[in-house]
This record gives structure tokens, C-alpha cells and sequence, in this order.
């Protein structure tokens, strides 16, 4: 049988083979069998705590990054916030709260400043070694970080455990950016209600702690965002409180060096740049030994820094900074601080301006005063001696030349024994008693009883003052009794007089305080400062008109053409006539020259004055003046222990020589105008010249012809003759109207004879 066409045919396949149903096996998982596991290491314990670490790895690096991106997240928006507050460089310059006053002397020269003085300086009019010795002090990475110093933190936390302390305790690796931070108060502004004052406003803002440390990253950040390198260093070297008052390098290199920041020597600017770290203990004011060591150490730290050669330094060693003459002399302090409580508080101790005020501060006299007290302590005084002084110098017309509140004179805010002291004048008040009655009518020659003296005073029972001596002279001339600073007959020329004159003059002359009603007035019991005390015998020495003491000439804002205060004392109303002042002048001379002021004695220049001690001589005084100069001395005790063996003739009138010789050093000795105590109403001075005081007008007719018929009938050049004491009389009876041959009888009888 034929096989049919369409049979396939054979393909090397059996056809049974091909109709066979046939498929590939799919995988099995044999196919993919795990290959097998490693041995397994160690025991079950140690292959736990592998498995325990390696866990808590990875929850550890997995929460850091994410911990860390959030800490990056919220460092940058504050960052931002903070940047986003942040003004002009330029307006961070002045950080002060208030302003300064710096007060001129006489002759224009600075002497103090009070407040916080400051003077804008940009970095390129800084001295470059002043810059360097900066950044070599405090940030020697300054130029190369981002605003905080990882390794500079790292370093002071080594540093701070090897030295016992806790990692964050004692050095904190601060950065200059991050001090600026602080010094800005991390942004924050005083505000009145939640700070009572800027002193606590400032110490919040000086507060360490680790959260202010940990805002201050993201401030510093800001800061190094907004402004460049020298920006940041001008606000740090503008706003750096650096002692003695001063804010900012430039107001430090004026206070220090008289010369500005930018002309500043490498041992200066160390001395400027090591205040930094403890501004007041390191004040080359306070003490100019421990700054020029400390200046030392930042020196070394310059050349360590490649700042320095080694000839710079040697050399900058060789001469270490020095104050300037204002600032080495720190004259005036008690002074300053007069003109600053004497002026209104808005425009001085609280002024939010810079302030300058023209004085009439003499710092030549201010020192030779405070030598003179020296000399007259070391020489007289035991050594740890409590007693402490005070003097006043003082112009006819009030204007306080020196002023000197207490043996230490380098101090500032201190108590003022010159102008805060009340105490009791004793003697040196006598001679208001003795102006009244002169006043009166009464003349010098005229005779008071010096002897026993009993007063019965109302709701006191009797009252009887006893002389220093215990002794009594008789009848004596009103002279005399001032000159001998005899208390019964002080007394009893007061009770002639009348207190209540006695009390007016007084109070008119300057003694402001309240004075007592008693009998016991005269003998100066009411208390009064050494100020008034000084200023009311400058009303004598003027010829009896009132002056107020005065320190402050003008007071004007920095920069201003007007001044906006003038001078607020000087010359005031006329209390006791001239011709009374004058014979008032010619018996306090007499004190000095034969009575109880003998030791105030200037050889070959005239001088009057008086002593006083008080009852329980817890005060000592000597009161007194030349034509130049007033000059007031106190001595006492701070705590009232009377002084031992000391009166107002004593060391005070010493110590008022002594003054007074010094500040008259190279002054011509010009006389006093003294009135003869004839009564003649001639003035007697050492060069013999005389003129007519009256009470009138200088336009006096009766006066000028006085004046002529007197030069006409009284030899050139010849000194005026005293008339012959009179003889005793009692108080008021005037001993020289019957005496023909005084120059006041010439001249009437030249008038009246048609001469």
C-alpha cells in the first residue's frame, strides 16, 4: 500500500516519539536551595551582646543624622530670626546705656570724666599692632572660623578638666564673634519694666550659663552672615568696657594715654588689649604694676603669634606703658564729684548724651595741696592714724580752685569731708560775731570784759562758757579777744550785739545750715561744712560781700556751639559794709600774727584767718586768707573720737601753711586791704598805700574829697600810724573819734579849711 503524500515524513524522529506528550520540568526549588549558612561563632552569650550592640548602632546612627538635621533645621531658622534683627554695623558702635561727662579745668585741660566715655574709631584707624594684639589675646582664629570655634571649645574644655574643674567650668573657648553676642545682649534691649535697672540689665546679660551659651551659636552665626571680620571687630573694639570708665578702645587710649587708639606703641596697645579679661583689677589706675605685668603676658603671646620679632619685643619690654600726667595724677576726684551732685541729674550723673563741662578746677593748686597734706601726715601724724582731713581753696569771689575730701585723693565717689561733713566750727565761727558788731558801729579798739560769765538760759538753768585756758584777762580790746579767741568775751559782745544779728550776718555770709537759738552761738555750736565755712569767709576777704562757692563755668552737649548752663555761683549781696569787713581783715590778721594762729604764719606775705576747736575737740579748723586765696583746713575723726592734743593752731594751721606756701609759690605778696581799727576808714597795707572805705557808692563825693585831702597831707610811700590804744571802755564806746592827729581828722580839717 502506497503511503499517502501528505504523511510527514521522518526527521530523524520516531513519529511515536513525536506524538508524545512531552514538557520541560519546571524549576524546582531544589533548584535555588540556600547555600549553606556559616558556622556560627562563639557562644550564645557573646553572639548576644554582638547582636545588642550592633542594634543599638543602628538606632543610635539612625536618630544622629536625624537629630542632627533637626538641631541644623532649628540653628538656621534661628539663625535667621536672629539675622533678620540685625541692624547696621555702624549702629552697634556706642553700647552705652548713658552718657559721659568729662570735665576741663580752668585752662581747658581735661582732668576727669565720669559715666562711661566713648569714642567711635573704625578698624583702619586702629593701630595694626592694637588689632593684633587683640586677636592674639582673645580669638587667635578669629579670620579663619565661622563665628564658634570647635577647637578653641575642645581645647578649653581640656584645658578646664585638667585643672580640676568640670568640662564646662572656667574657660568656655569664646570666640570674639560670640563675645559680641553676649556684649549685644543676644539682641535683647534694656526695657524698664522688666529690668529696674541698666545695672541689672547689664549683669543678664553678662550671665553665663549653657542655655545663653547655646543661643549664643546661633546669634554669632548671624552675626557672621551679616558682617564681615572687621565689622565684628570694630563693634567688639567700640563696645569693650576697659576700666576707669572708659568704653572702647579709642575712649581707653584717651582715659590712659592722652593719644588716640591709632598711634597707640605695641606695650600700650597690650596693656589696653590684656584690660579685657578683668577690666577694673587690670585699670592701669588702680594699679599700673599689675597692668604692665599683665601687658607683659600678652606681649609674649604677640611674638608667640609671629606679631612680634624678637627685637620688637625686647624692646616694647624695655619700655612698658605708662599712664599720662592727667591720668597718673587722678587730681580732682572729690571735686569732680562736687560738680556732678551740684549740677542738675538729667545732664549729669543720669545724662544720656556726652556732656563737657568747663570748671574752675587749678590742677597745679589741687596737687600742691594734696603734697602739702602729705608732708604734713607723714611728718606729724603716727603712722595708722585714722584722722582724716579736708581743704577747700577757694578765689575772693567763690570760685573753688581745689577741693580735698579726705587723706586718700585717688578715690572717686568717696565720702566728701569737704562738702558732706556737717560739723560743729567752734572758734573759726567767732568771726561773724565780731563782723555783727562792727557792723554795728562797733570799732576794734573799743574794750570787752574777759571774765567769768554765767547766762541763764531758758529751760536750761545757767550757763557759764569758760575760756580754753581757764584763765581770764580782764578788759580787752575787740582785738584782742579775736586774736586770743576768748570765749566770755565773745559772748558777751554777742549779747550786745544781739544774736539774732549775729545769727543774719551769718546766715547771709553762707552759713546755711540751721543755727542754734542759744546763748552758745558764738561759741560755734551749729554745724556747717567746710565749704560754707570757706565760702563764708571769702565774703570777708572780699570786703563783705556774699559769694557762693562755685565749681561749674558751662555745661554743654559734645559737639554744641551753646552751652546750655553758665556759671550758678559767685558774687552776691553785700552783707557788712567794706569799712566793717576791712577792720574785721586787720583783727583776724592779728590772729596769725600774735594770737592763736601763729603757726599759720607766711613769712613776707600778709594773711589773716582764725582758729577753731570744738568743746569736745572732736573738730579742728583753721579758716583763712591772703589776697589771692582762701583757703579752708579741717581735722577730725570719721567716727567723732575726739583728737588728742590737737586744736585748730595746731596741725590744721600747719597744714594751711603748708597749703598755702605751696599754691603761693611764684605769686607776687600782694597786702590785704585792711581798715585801720582806728576807725579812720584807711586801708593799711605793707606797701603803705591807703584809701578811704565807706559804706556809700564809689561815687561818693565826701569820699573822693576824703581821698584827695589825704594823699595831700600824708607823706608818699609812708605807712599809716595806728592810733595809741585807748583806754579801757565797755562795748560800743569808741576810742578813736576824739583823736586829732588820725588821717581821718586831716582830712576833715583839710576840707573844712578849704585845702
Amino acid at each position: 500500500m502506497k503511503r499517502t503524500t501528505d504523511t510527514p515524513k521522518r526527521s530523524g524522529r520516531s513519529p511515536v516519539a513525536d506524538k508524545r506528550s512531552f514538557t520541560e520540568p519546571e524549576p524546582t526549588k531544589a533548584s535555588t536551595r540556600r547555600k549553606p549558612a556559616p558556622p556560627k561563632r562563639g557562644n550564645m552569650v557573646t553572639r548576644g551582646v554582638s547582636g545588642f550592640v550592633s542594634l543599638v548602632w543602628r538606632v543610635i546612627w539612625g536618630s544622629f543624622w536625624r537629630l542632627a538635621l533637626v538641631m541644623a533645621l532649628i540653628i538656621g531658622a534661628a539663625s535667621f530670626y536672629y539675622y533678620s534683627g540685625l541692624p547696621e554695623a555702624s549702629a552697634l558702635f556706642d553700647g552705652r546705656a548713658r552718657g559721659s561727662v568729662t570735665m576741663l579745668d580752668r585752662d581747658g585741660r581735661v582732668f576727669a570724666w565720669r559715666g562711661e566715655t566713648f569714642g567711635t574709631v573704625s578698624s583702619d584707624k586702629i593701630a595694626p599692632v592694637l588689632k593684633e594684639a587683640v586677636i592674639a589675646t582673645e580669638d587667635r582664629r578669629f579670620y579663619t572660623h565661622l563665628g564658634v570655634d570647635p577647637i578653641g571649645i575642645a581645647g578649653a574644655m581640656r584645658i578646664n578638666m585638667a585643672e580640676g574643674r568640670g568640662p564646662l567650668e572656667g574657660h568656655g573657648g569664646s570666640t570674639i564673634t560670640t563675645q559680641v553676642a553676649k556684649l549685644l545682649c543676644l539682641g535683647e534691649t534694656f526695657d524698664p519694666i522688666r529690668w529696674k535697672n541698666e545695672a541689672d540689665y547689664e549683669a543678664e546679660c553678662r550671665k553665663s550659663s549653657l542655655w545663653r551659651k547655646v543661643k549664643e551659636v546661633p546669634f554669632a552665626l548671624a552675626l557672621e552672615a551679616k558682617y564681615s571680620k572687621d565689622d565684628i571687630l570694630n563693634i567688639y573694639m567700640n563696645r569693650s568696657y576697659l576700666g576707669g570708665g572708659a568704653r572702647g578702645f579709642e575712649a581707653a587710649s584717651q582715659r590712659y594715654f592722652n593719644k588716640p587708639a591709632s598711634d597707640v606703641t605695641a606695650s600700650e596697645a597690650a596693656m589696653l588689649a590684656g584690660l579685657l579679661r578683668a577690666p577694673s583689677y587690670y585699670a592701669p589706675t588702680s594699679n599700673l604694676q599689675r597692668a604692665q605685668d599683665r601687658a607683659s603676658v600678652i606681649l609674649g603671646v604677640m611674638h608667640e603669634e609671629g606679631y612680634l620679632d624678637n627685637q620688637q619685643l625686647a624692646a616694647a619690654k624695655a619700655e612698658p606703658a605708662v599712664l599720662s600726667r592727667a591720668a597718673a595724677a587722678r587730681a580732682g576726684g572729690y571735686f569732680a564729684d562736687w560738680v556732678m551732685e551740684s549740677g542738675p541729674g538729667f545732664l549729669t550723673s543720669e545724662t544720656t548724651e556726652d556732656v563737657t563741662i568747663m570748671t574752675t578746677f587749678d590742677q597745679r593748686i589741687q596737687r600742691a595741696a594734696e603734697r602739702a597734706l602729705t608732708n604734713i601726715f607723714d611728718e606729724k601724724v603716727k603712722d595708722g592714724s585714722k584722722a582724716e582731713a579736708a581743704v577747700v581753696v577757694m578765689s575772693a569771689d567763690g570760685a573753688v580752685r581745689a577741693m580735698i575730701g579726705g587723706r586718700d585723693s585717688t578715690v572717686n565717689g568717696a565720702f566728701n569731708r569737704a562738702t558732706q561733713a556737717k560739723r560743729q566750727p567752734g572758734s573759726s565761727f567767732k568771726p561773724f560775731v565780731y563782723a555783727a558788731a562792727l557792723e554795728l558801729g562797733y570799732s576794734p579798739n573799743d574794750v570787752v570784759l574777759d571774765g567769768p560769765l554765767t547766762i541763764n538760759v531758758k529751760g536750761s538753768g545757767p550757763w557759764s562758757p569758760k575760756n580754753y585756758t581757764r584763765n581770764y584777762k580782764g578788759n580787752v580790746t575787740l582785738t584782742q579777744a579775736l586774736q586770743n579767741s576768748l570765749n566770755t568775751a565773745t559772748i558777751r559782745l554777742q549779747e550786745s550785739a544781739g544774736r539774732d544779728m549775729v545769727r543774719k550776718v551769718a546766715e547771709d555770709f553762707g552759713f546755711a545750715s540751721n543755727m542754734a537759738n542759744g546763748p552758745s552761738l558764738g561759741l560755734g555750736v551749729s554745724e556747717s561744712t567746710l565749704l560754707e565755712m570757706t565760702g563764708a569767709y571769702a565774703g570777708i576777704r572780699n570786703g563783705g560781700t556774699a559769694v557762693s562757692p562755685y565749681g561749674l563755668i558751662e555745661l554743654r552737649i559734645k559737639g554744641d556751639d551753646q552751652p546750655l548752663m553758665g556759671q550758678s555761683g559767685g558774687m552776691g549781696e553785700r552783707v557788712i559794709s567794706q569799712r566793717a569787713a576791712g577792720q574785721l581783715i586787720y583783727m583776724m590778721e592779728q590772729v596769725i600774727e600774735h594770737g592763736t594762729g601763729t603757726r599759720a604764719r607766711l613769712p613776707g606775705r600778709e594773711a589773716a584767718g582764725k582758729t577753731g576747736t570744738t568743746s569736745s575737740y572732736r573738730d579742728a579748723w583753721f579758716i583763712g586768707f591772703t589776697e589771692q586765696y582762701v583757703t579752708g583746713v579741717w581735722m577730725g575723726y570719721d567716727d567723732n573720737t575726739p583728737l588728742k592734743g590737737v586744736t585748730g593752731g595746731g596741725l590744721p594751721a600747719e597744714i594751711w601753711q603748708a597749703v598755702m606756701t605751696e599754691i603761693h609759690d611764684g605769686l607776687p605778696a600782694l597786702p590785704l586791704s585792711t581798715v585801720s581799727p582806728d576807725g579812720s576808714g584807711v586801708i593799711v597795707g605793707t606797701s603803705g598805700e591807703q584809701q578811704i572805705v565807706t559804706s556809700g557808692s564809689a561815687d561818693d563825693p565826701l569820699a573822693a574829697a576824703l581821698a584827695e585831702a589825704i594823699r595831700d597831707n600824708q607823706p608818699a610811700q609812708q605807712p599809716a600810724q595806728q592810733a595809741p590804744a585807748p583806754a579801757p571802755q565797755t562795748p560800743g564806746a569808741s576810742s578813736s573819734s576824739s583823736s586829732g592827729d588820725d588821717a581821718l581828722s586831716q582830712a576833715l580839717n583839710g576840707i573844712l579849711g578849704g585845702n
